[in-house]
């Protein structure tokens, strides 16, 4: 165990109200050795500095706190998952959570179940595929709680990624970095389509870093209208309501 990631990943997970066991911040250090090694033969994150992975990945990732509460028992899925964020962060500090992890790339979901197996994670499951055909199959969709994405698109085509898979009642949550207000405005029309709501934006700044951030939480009203999500492509060229 390294002394200075010990340290950072303490502090940081401090500065958002979270405390770790040993064997969670374990299992973090374990998590970021696997994906320094993988980097080297895959594209996993372009992040491999040991404080900026800490704090950009693992306390970024478990801020989802400041909107949520994470720590019932809940069924998540994790939308363009890449090499595990925010899923495999939250399921390290809230064991309870049912975690799905999907993405569009089937060496990172080997990746994926690599580090679920060997840092000894349960209830959670890494699947291939893209948003856009996954959201449209019974055995997923309107099946969870909630939905996250830190994946790098405008809200309204995260809304159409997203949003089929929430039940009503649930919550979708969009991890965003500096000014989002423009973004918010142009993608309300595709929200409500879509059968959500902004429920509320929550600002914070992760201080050690000095990154600005935002999270998004949408509320599923209504169920999704079953011509979305759109075909394989499409919600990233033609976002809803524009």
């Amino acid at each position: 165990m390294d002394n200075y990631f010990k340290m950072w990943i303490t502090e940081g997970m401090k500065e958002i109200s979270v405390d770790l066991s040993d064997d969670q911040v374990k299992q973090f250090f374990l998590y970021y050795k696997m994906m320094i090694e993988w980097n080297q033969f895959m594209n996993l994150t372009a992040i491999t500095d040991m404080k900026e992975a800490v704090f950009k990945h693992f306390v970024d990732s478990v801020s989802l706190v400041k909107a949520m509460d994470v720590s019932r028992e809940t069924s998540l899925i994790d939308v363009g998952t890449g090499a595990g964020f925010p899923g495999i962060p939250l399921k390290i500090v809230f064991p309870a959570l049912k975690v799905t992890l999907l993405d569009s790339l089937n060496k990172r979901v080997r990746f994926l179940n690599e580090v679920i197996d060997k840092i000894g994670l349960k209830e959670i499951s890494a699947i291939h595929g893209r948003a856009e055909d996954v959201g449209r199959n019974p055995e997923y969709r309107e099946r969870y709680d909630m939905c996250v994405s830190r994946a790098v698109a405008n809200l309204a085509t995260l809304s159409e990624y997203c949003l089929p898979f929430v039940k009503i009642g649930g919550s979708f949550v969009s991890y965003k970095a500096g000014a989002i207000e423009d973004e918010l405005s142009q993608a309300k029309n595709a929200v409500k389509i879509l059968g959500g709501k902004v429920e509320k934006v929550v600002n914070f700044r992760i201080e050690e870093i000095g990154a600005e951030r935002s999270l998004v939480q949408i509320v599923k009203k209504d169920r999704t209208g079953m011509k979305y999500p759109r075909k394989a492509g499409v919600p990233g060229k033609e976002p809803l309501g524009e």
